[in-house]
């Protein structure tokens, strides 16, 4: 009888325990699970664009930060663009697919900027800096890129990808994860979320 009662009370437990995962997981949506500040991903039926509203239940990336692609010898950090909507782009002059967007994204930051719009890309995998820089040069981007090619600062924000190239966030100004793409982009994807939460109070 005593053993009966035991295995009830565990159990009850166990279901006390689970409800309260749930109902702690449950503001962050399906998306994400949100722990200490931290944004961890997980894209639900390979979805490539997620959305995460109302913003109250956005996580926020952990910290940002390393050299420049122009000037290795300076930092480019996150917190340096404190009050910006800022959109993190991810790619590598070796990627097919980041070639097509680049032109998009520095029209959408061309377009957005003067809204209080911040574009920062994360250079990965190109062991040749040179190459890298040329690539900013053909294109014509007037955005910085963090140069990260062991992919350290990608790992080091800890809840993001790192095998997906190009993949691209769109952080509000209290630099939460509003959206996330996990392909390349066109105007049309990208400006109305840009606009959207440029436009959040």
């Amino acid at each position: 009888m005593r053993s009966r009662r035991r295995i009830r009370l565990a159990a009850v437990a166990v279901a006390s325990a689970a409800a309260l995962t749930l109902s702690a997981c449950a503001t962050a949506g399906t998306d994400a699970v949100v722990q200490g500040g931290t944004f961890n991903f997980v894209s639900p039926g390979g979805q490539t664009e997620i959305l995460y509203d109302p913003p109250e239940s956005r996580g926020t990336i952990g910290m940002l930060m390393g050299p420049s692609l122009a000037d290795p010898d300076e930092t480019i950090e996150l917190e340096g663009f404190a009050g910006q909507v800022v959109v993190l782009n991810v790619w590598g002059q070796w990627c097919a697919p980041c070639r097509t967007e680049m032109p998009e994204l520095q029209e959408v930051y061309d377009e957005t900027k003067e809204l209080g719009v911040q574009f920062l890309g994360i250079n990965v995998r190109d062991p040749q800096i040179d190459k890298a820089q040329d690539f900013v040069t053909d294109f014509g981007l007037t955005f910085p890129s963090i140069y990260d090619p062991s992919m350290r600062t990608l790992i080091a924000m800890r809840g993001i990808p790192t095998s997906v190239v190009p993949m691209t966030f769109v952080l509000d100004r209290e630099h939460r994860v509003a959206a996330v793409f996990l392909r390349d982009l066109l105007v049309e994807d990208l400006q109305p979320v840009v606009e959207r939460v440029a436009q959040e109070e």
